[in-house]
């Protein structure tokens, strides 16, 4: 059944190509491996940099299922995740996660995620992209909102 779940992937991934978009597709399913949702890349299509196969499917599985915490969930991908799409499996709660082709193949065609891996082992200061902390006289008030808040949902 896995492999049937990530052909579809890999079919989400061509008509992702079809479409004009990066080659990348993704099925989530529930623990049954009953499809919940599917997504392909449309990061040009949208002109959304966050648009990826796995992120439009892990809106549209939580669009469907009225919640964020997918931990019953499973993930075929038609490649390895990305950085970004790693956290926000992790941010999801999913814990099992198939894919076919892997970020060196990404590479090999001009997906090239190695420099993000390699930037997030840095220090701040070390980075491409500079993070610059300044003090503001409200900066913690959201903070210490949440932290006295008792009725507050926790993720």
């Amino acid at each position: 059944m896995e492999e049937k779940l990530l052909s579809k992937a890999n079919e989400l991934a061509t008509l992702s190509v079809i479409k004009g978009c990066g080659p990348f597709g993704c099925v989530i399913t529930d623990s049954e491996l009953n499809e919940i949702a599917s997504g392909h890349n449309m990061v040009t299509k949208i002109n959304d940099p966050t648009a990826h196969a796995e992120i439009v499917a892990i809106r549209k599985a939580c669009t469907v299922l009225n919640k964020y915490d997918l931990s019953t969930c499973k993930l075929f991908t038609s490649c390895e995740p990305c950085p970004m799409c790693l956290s926000a499996i992790y941010w999801s709660r999913i814990k099992d996660i198939y894919y076919c082709n892997t970020r060196t193949d990404a590479k090999n065609i001009g997906f090239d995620d190695e420099f993000i891996y390699n930037e997030i082992k840095k220090d701040n200061d070390e980075r491409i992209v500079k993070l610059k902390k300044i003090y503001v006289d409200n900066s913690m008030e959201s903070f210490l909102l949440w932290t006295n808040k008792e009725d507050k949902e926790e993720y």
